[in-house]
């Protein structure tokens, strides 16, 4: 899996063109991270409710990942882990992932290349953790935190 600005192109010249995707990917999370900081996930139905909740009754993987957005923005790690473990684990290595990216973007250097067990390894621990927390010993820990 490649990393770069538009597949199979090379890099343009210029360092704002390199940047011009990195920035945009950053941008869109910024915009949706302060959203989160603003308007609380916390206040029932603020942003409606997950389907496979709403459907099948069991909670999906996301479940949570909205508050737990809303408390890693706002500082409250604790908080986070309660309504997303799952989340607040992958959050902190996307946005490593994106500064990596953006920097070899901004140098002109090579795309950043994620060796290829890593998008199956992902695969697996979003479904074993599905599957986990909604084991009903196991919702105490891996399930979603009620709202208040």
């Amino acid at each position: 899996m490649t990393l770069s600005g538009a597949a199979g192109t090379a890099p343009t010249s210029h360092p704002v063109r390199r940047g011009a995707v990195p920035f945009a990917v950053g941008a869109v999370a910024a915009a949706g991270a302060a959203l989160l900081a603003l308007r609380s996930p916390y206040e029932s139905l603020s942003y409606g409710i997950c389907p496979s909740v709403l459907f099948l009754g069991v909670a999906c993987p996301g479940c949570g990942g909205l508050r737990a957005t809303h408390d890693l923005v706002t500082g409250d790690l604790a908080g986070a882990w309660q309504a997303n473990p799952l989340w607040t684990v992958l959050a902190p290595v996307l946005v490593a992932t994106w500064v990596v990216w953006t920097a070899r973007r901004l140098r002109g250097g090579p795309a950043l290349v994620l060796p290829s067990w890593v998008p199956w390894a992902l695969l697996v621990a979003v479904v074993g953790f599905a599957v986990l927390r909604n084991v009903p010993v196991l919702t105490p820990y891996l399930g979603p935190a009620p709202l208040p």
